[in-house]
């Protein structure tokens, strides 16, 4: 976390320090902003620039770039801002050279100036808090290796063991038990009640009809049927 915290704020003040290079001196008392982009790649020349068509405008890119890995903890963002930072100022070294002949460094204005030194040093510091910060990935990658440690030191219990006055499901078979059954084989099934057996004379709760063959209607021994007068 300080780490994070240090490292942001280096690469904060390196960004800060490329953004307002361009409108210090850089060579011969011509400021940065006047160098166009394109003056970079086709050479350099006396033409004035715009200040959003100045080579303000990859720093600033690269601004903008160190402010977005410092939110996602993005060591690679911060670092590419730096080298972009560095590509673009070293670049402009070798047109400037190249279209004067040789660089030079003076004390009375000419030469390189302290735009330039701003430049590079902002680059530098960049980097430097692109190395200073943890990132994202090693923290995340942390908590879950982490996490993964103590889900294996907490001891596993398939079925957690419900109160003892309750009757719960047992898993192994899904039939009704109490807690303490411990037994992996299933319960014995009950057959399902159908009803008392008719030929059961203990079951019987009136008297059956006599067996074909015999005389009288023993249906009611005790009141036999009267015939109707």
């Amino acid at each position: 976390m300080i780490r994070n915290i240090l490292g942001s704020l280096v690469a904060l003040a390196g960004a800060a320090s490329a953004v307002l290079s361009p409108f210090r001196d850089w060579y011969d008392g011509r400021a940065g902003q006047d160098y166009r982009v394109r003056d970079l790649f086709e050479g350099i020349t006396a033409t004035e620039s715009g200040v959003l068509v100045s080579i303000l405008l990859p720093f600033l890119f690269a601004a903008l770039l160190v402010i977005a890995g410092v939110v996602l903890r993005s060591r690679l963002a911060v670092a590419l801002a730096g080298l972009v930072v560095l590509g673009f100022t070293i670049l402009w070294m070798v047109r400037q050279g190249q279209a004067a002949g040789s660089l030079t460094v003076g004390g009375d204005g000419a030469g390189l100036q302290v735009g330039v030194v701003n430049a590079l040093a902002g680059g530098v510091l960049m980097l430097i808090g692109a190395l200073l910060m943890r990132g994202r990935g090693r923290g995340v990658a942390r908590a879950r290796r982490e996490r993964e440690r103590e889900r294996e030191r907490e001891p596993v219990e398939p079925y957690g063991a419900p109160p003892a006055d309750q009757v719960d499901m047992w898993p192994p078979t899904q039939e009704p038990g109490m807690s303490t059954h411990t037994s992996p084989w299933p319960e014995p099934e009950v057959d399902p009640y159908t009803g008392p057996d008719p030929h059961d004379p203990r079951t019987r709760s009136y008297p059956q009809a006599p067996p074909p063959g015999r005389a009288g209607d023993p249906r009611d021994p005790v009141h036999p049927p009267q015939r109707p007068p």
